[in-house]
């Protein structure tokens, strides 16, 4: 592992061609693929090309040694379609296992018979998208439905990984990746299986676009996937299949500019012809690639549909004098994704956060899940985007629903529509088995919200662990095992406890770590209420002080509970708080992205009364407010209906 981090700064690395084009160049038959040892075996065999493995090794290891011979300083193993999902079409899912040791071992014995200390060879296990896709649906009548789930990618990603590591594969290469949800399944299963085998391999990454405008299969844009991943330790990310080379330019550098990972590219052989064949040469596809390492875009270069050894030999005189791209920098900025990055930077000032789609705050959503009119509670979410919702916060949190069959289900339908998916998902419960399933439902980058110390460090530190590994950013209320807190004093001890546990324990980068200090009611009468939101506010001045790349959010609603009924009053409370809060450090919040009272807008009078309030600066504040706000709950001028 070590070399290759080492020798990948030097210089450009050779990846191997395609596997498939030269096994088709073989001209194999099906008694081939069947070998002696699989002549009864159920079914037509034949493009089974893991299963040569077994049957053909032979001919595996010669594919292998031709690339050798060519330059290739990485070789893939055969295994692309060796897990249970694929299999299952050749009956063979009961030689998962062995094929992929077979794989290794055989690409492995090839490397190490050519490898020198001046120029090592390495292999790379291969690990495919499957034939199934885990964020939509194959039934354009059903779109909630789902053909594979994410904890059954994971089971069968584990057993094919760990052969390959027992195999003996220097790297781990996810690739043709068409679905982020199926990646995300492939990198837990990988560390999984890394951390229970106690040995770490490089996790090479790589992704196919499907169209002219640069996204997956599944809709996700390159920055959003970039997002999606963000939590995993990858060594490489990079696109293969897709495109020629010329084709896949534009679309390298746009990920080169913004992955912090070194690049891989590894196109076909220009465009297919109308026969699914490939006539661009090799020296036609030597110049386009040349231009690559010109620009210091890529790593790691190979080939991929069409492409053979006559290629990859083209790449090895190309090789001295290029220059290795240079990562770019981690970022330091939130990145939050559904099909498109959202990126939380001080710069955007403030992130609004959907609340309508929430049972217990509004009693619309929740007669809509109840009476299973999705299309209309899918309504209401396309509105919050269509109003400047940046993420959507879900919650089907309620004694009378099957919650967690509701949310995995909402989340599938919203899935299915782009206007809507393209926001990033807040998974708002109480319930951890539900934010379990929620997020392993969901491609981009979400928020979980939310996990607390109420019920002690343990627990606490092992679900932020799960969170982490499923790849969310994680919301954390300031309740610890003495309960809520209400005092600036409480606020601040709490999160700085719950941060250095996340930051220094569990390892989660600070951007992902969003606080949210507690809303509570105030002008409730109670004396002890009235410090709530400048305790707040003081909190959040402190937490962005202190606790550095760390975020603050909360629910906004609950500050003005006092006033239920009183709609335009609810608002500009709102309104005042946000403009004190958002000064102090406040950069997310759950509000209602529909609502048209602005602060500066709101009466001189009632803005005093307000403010009164909010920041607790005069005595009788309470009694004023609850005073002057009779004179606009009946003004139709000031009525705001949710």
């Amino acid at each position: 592992m070590q070399r290759l981090q080492d020798i990948i700064k030097e210089r450009v690395l050779i990846l191997d061609g395609a596997m498939g084009t030269m096994i088709q160049q073989c001209g194999l038959a099906e008694e081939d693929f069947r070998g002696e040892r699989f002549v009864h075996l159920p079914g037509l065999q034949k493009g089974n090309n893991d299963l040569l493995c077994l049957s053909r090794p032979e001919v595996i290891a010669g594919i292998h040694n031709r690339y050798l011979e060519a330059g290739a300083d990485i070789i893939e193993t055969c295994s692309f379609n060796a897990q249970r999902i694929s299999m299952a079409d050749y009956g063979c899912e009961h030689l998962c296992r062995e094929i992929n040791l077979a794989a290794a071992t055989i690409a492995r014995q090839c490397a190490d018979a050519v490898s020198t200390p001046d120029k090592p060879r390495f292999v790379a296990g291969s690990v495919g998208p499957t034939n199934k896709t885990c964020s939509l649906s194959p039934d354009v009548n059903d779109p909630a439905m789902r053909a594979i789930t994410y904890d059954e990618l994971v089971e069968a990603y584990d057993e094919q990984m760990q052969a390959l590591i027992e195999g003996g594969v220097d790297a781990l290469l996810i690739e043709t990746i068409f679905d982020t949800l199926n990646a995300k399944a492939a990198i837990y299963a990988a560390e999984q299986v890394m951390e229970r085998m106690g040995r770490r391999v490089p996790l090479m990454l790589s992704v196919t676009i499907s169209d002219a405008a640069g996204r997956t299969l599944s809709g996700q844009t390159l920055d959003a996937f970039l997002a999606s991943v963000s939590h995993a330790d990858i060594f490489s990310v990079g696109l293969n299949c897709s495109f020629g080379a010329a084709q896949m330019k534009p679309y390298l550098k746009a990920l080169a500019s913004r992955a912090p990972y070194y690049i891989s590219c590894y196109p076909n052989a220009g465009l297919p012809n109308s026969l699914g064949g490939y006539d661009q040469t090799p020296a036609e596809m030597a110049l386009q690639v040349k231009e690559y390492m010109d620009e210091g875009l890529v790593n790691i270069i190979g080939g991929c549909c069409g492409t053979t050894d006559a290629y990859i030999a083209e790449y090895a005189p190309l090789i001295p004098g290029a220059k290795p791209h240079v990562p770019a920098a981690r970022p330091e900025a939130l990145w939050l994704s559904g099909l498109e990055l959202c990126e939380v930077t001080p710069e955007r000032n403030f992130i609004n956060v959907g609340e309508r789609c929430n049972v217990a705050g509004s009693r619309k959503f929740l007669r809509l899940i109840n009476e299973k009119k999705y299309d209309e509670a899918l309504s209401i979410a396309r509105q919050q985007v269509e109003d400047g919702a940046q993420l959507l916060d879900i919650n089907i949190d309620d004694g009378l629903l099957d919650t967690k069959q509701e949310m995995v289900h909402f989340l599938n339908l919203i899935a299915s529509e782009p206007d809507i998916a393209r926001v990033p998902i807040m998974v708002d419960s109480s319930r951890w088995e539900v934010i379990t399933a929620a997020v392993k439902c969901i491609q981009g980058k979400c928020v979980v919200n939310s996990i607390s110390l109420k019920e002690g460090e343990e627990l606490f530190l092992a679900h932020a662990r799960e969170i982490h590994r499923l790849g969310a950013a994680v919301v954390v209320m300031a309740f610890d095992e003495q309960g809520q807190a209400d005092t600036y004093e409480r606020r601040i001890a709490i999160c700085e406890r719950a941060y250095h546990l996340l930051v220094d324990v569990v390892g989660m980068p600070p951007q992902d770590i969003i606080f949210d200090p507690n809303i509570l009611a105030v002008a409730t009468g109670i004396e002890a209420h009235d410090s709530y939101a400048i305790d707040f506010i003081r909190a959040t001045e402190w937490i962005r002080t202190h606790l550095p790349g760390a975020h603050v959010s909360g629910g906004v609603s609950n500050l003005s509970f006092a006033f239920r009924g009183n709609n335009y009053l609810r608002e500009a409370m709102h309104a005042v708080f946000l403009y004190h809060a958002i000064k102090a450090g406040m950069d997310m919040g759950i509000v209602n992205p529909a609502t048209s009272v602005r602060y500066d807008d709101i009466p001189a009078e009632l803005l005093t009364a307000i403010e009164d309030v909010i920041l607790n600066r005069a005595p009788g504040a309470t009694e004023r407010l609850i005073r002057i706000a009779s004179e606009y709950s009946n003004n139709s001028q000031f009525t705001i209906h949710n």
